[in-house]
């Protein structure tokens, strides 16, 4: 399972971590990710993700997991999620 946010695509960034000395050590910046399980009102059922927690208020401040999606550009997305998106075009196109 990659260090990798479902939504956003934030991963893990390396850099140093600076000393009192000013000796640099090599160290990791991991992302702040949740298991989280989300409702897709056109859907109709619940989704399961990884993602960060600042994904997680991204998603509450658009308005939902629809929402969401939809502004979001395909290339940040995992597969699944692209997956939930292309469903949720078909049915809203479907329902136009």
């Amino acid at each position: 399972m990659s260090r990798r946010c479902e939504l956003t695509g934030k991963a893990v960034l390396s850099g140093h971590l600076v000393s009192h000395s000013n000796r640099k050590t090599k160290r990791k910046f991991l992302p702040n990710l949740c298991n989280v399980t989300l409702q897709s009102d056109t859907l109709q059922r619940s989704v399961r993700l990884r993602v960060s927690a600042n994904a997680l208020r991204s998603v509450e401040h658009r308005g939902g997991l629809d929402a969401f999606l939809a502004k979001a550009k395909a290339d940040d997305l995992s597969t699944t999620a692209r997956t939930i998106k292309r469903e949720i075009e078909k049915k809203l196109a479907a329902a136009s």
